[in-house]
């Protein structure tokens, strides 16, 4: 009883809140008139204009290579890449862990390798 009884409280709550907002259907206004001051021909030739454009539909990277802006030496930016690949830590982000700072606990190999190819060129 208690169940049919707080169903029968909500569908007259919901029923309420409809008659109050006023709710009623759209009207039909029939064809509203264009927005465009455009004729048909005039739509007509620009549509026919844009179909027959070239590469309209071109993906990228198909109509040959791309340039790039130069960014620096290319060994510079190849010993940049060989060092931040060989990074022990490199998939670790601050967003790893909550509440948590990038602290690097391990050094790169790259400059253990370095550090041992200079010490060997200072003991001969």
């Amino acid at each position: 009883m208690k169940a049919a009884s707080l169903l029968a409280a909500a569908a007259f709550a919901v029923l309420g809140l409809i008659a109050a907002t006023g709710v009623q259907a759209e009207t039909y206004q029939g064809v509203q008139a264009p927005l465009s001051g455009l004729n048909r021909a005039d739509v007509q030739g620009e549509a026919m204009r844009t179909a027959w454009s070239s590469d309209q539909n071109v993906t990228r990277g198909s109509r040959g290579p791309e340039t790039v802006a130069v960014s620096g030496q290319r060994s510079v930016v190849q010993d940049e890449a060989i060092r931040a690949a060989a990074a022990p830590d490199q998939n670790v982000n601050v967003s790893s862990r909550v509440n948590s700072k990038l602290v690097s606990t391990l050094r790169n190999p790259v400059d253990v390798r370095a550090e041992i190819a200079r010490r060997n060129l200072t003991r001969m």
